[in-house]
């Protein structure tokens, strides 16, 4: 994810950092170099593209900006919902640690096992989360805080953040059987696993269901047929302005084509997709700040204004 100020208005013109054109730079160029053949062609051969009027390519346009603005709110939708889930994930760590240290009996060296096995399995769940959305080897997050002697299970687990959430049921029902704290108490706290499981689900849906192919097929066909065809319809009226207002146009929708299609899956790696990296840090640094411990990982910070 970017993470900057708003750039001076003349180096907003300049600005390749977060930006979809390294992206789109291909499509710009193929239609800037088309158009001037095309007015090459008009200059040399009068007459060769006859007037055709702007009126429909207004309406083609029209149409084009439509299928893009719905497509672009779509894939909106799609991120704002992931982060608002990802800032649930983040309330419901932090209400689970405080209840687990603020309601189980910490007198005997049980108790205090106990409490440190919760807060070290939430901590374990949401590198798994992060992991399973973005397919990467989870291992070196999460074995250091997960008993060994699970270790061998938890590598053959289908769904690991679901089986993290497992053991931190048994833990539930290890200190509800020990009587370290009261029904109500453990009633809470398993409705903060609940709704942990219910983020792992939602975030699920998100990645496992993209927008349908046949829609992201026609917005992609429409948008290079109308800016192929966009220099044939201007070049009699506009001249040698024609490459640099095809050229505009080309970054304005493929623009949005591409940008709709990095949004569309918000949990990757790409420069405008979630920081998922830093947000799951946040989480282990605040729950090992609550367990007192001394060394405390730094924060992820952006390196080159990109926080990962």
């Amino acid at each position: 994810m970017i993470v900057r100020q708003k750039p001076h208005r003349f180096k907003i013109f300049f600005t390749l950092r977060g930006s979809i054109i390294p992206k789109i730079y291909p499509q710009i160029l193929l239609i800037a170099l088309l158009s001037t053949l095309i007015t090459i062609v008009q200059h040399w051969i009068p007459n060769s593209f006859p007037y055709y009027g702007t009126a429909t390519f207004t309406l083609l346009g029209v149409a084009l900006s439509l299928f893009l603005g719905f497509r672009n709110n779509a894939s909106y939708q799609r991120w704002w919902e992931a982060r608002s889930l990802w800032g649930q994930l983040v309330y419901e760590c932090r209400s689970l640690t405080r209840q687990v240290l603020s309601f189980i009996d910490e007198e005997d060296k049980a108790g205090q096992n106990l409490q440190k096995n919760m807060i070290y399995l939430t901590i374990a769940f949401t590198h798994a989360v992060r992991h399973r959305l973005r397919d990467t080897e989870p291992w070196q997050d999460i074995e250091r805080f997960v008993d060994p002697t699970h270790h061998v299970s938890m590598r053959q687990a289908q769904n690991l953040p679901d089986y993290l959430m497992r053991l931190m049921g048994k833990a539930l029902g290890d200190i509800r059987r020990q009587g370290l704290t009261s029904e109500q108490v453990i009633q809470n706290m398993d409705e903060r696993l609940t709704s942990m499981t219910i983020v792992l689900a939602a975030c699920e849906r998100i990645h496992n269901t993209p927008l349908p192919f046949a829609y992201m097929l026609l917005v992609h066909r429409t948008t290079y047929l109308y800016c192929i065809m966009l220099p044939f319809g201007l070049v009699a009226s506009l001249g040698w302005a024609t490459p640099l207002i095809c050229a505009v146009i080309a970054y304005t929708f493929f623009g949005l084509d591409a940008l709709s299609e990095e949004l569309e899956e918000p949990f990757g790696m790409a420069a405008n997709q979630l920081p998922l990296t830093a947000l799951s840090r946040t989480i282990e640094i605040n729950l090992l700040e609550a367990l007192e411990e001394p060394d405390l990982p730094p924060a992820i910070a952006p390196i080159n204004d990109y926080l990962s």
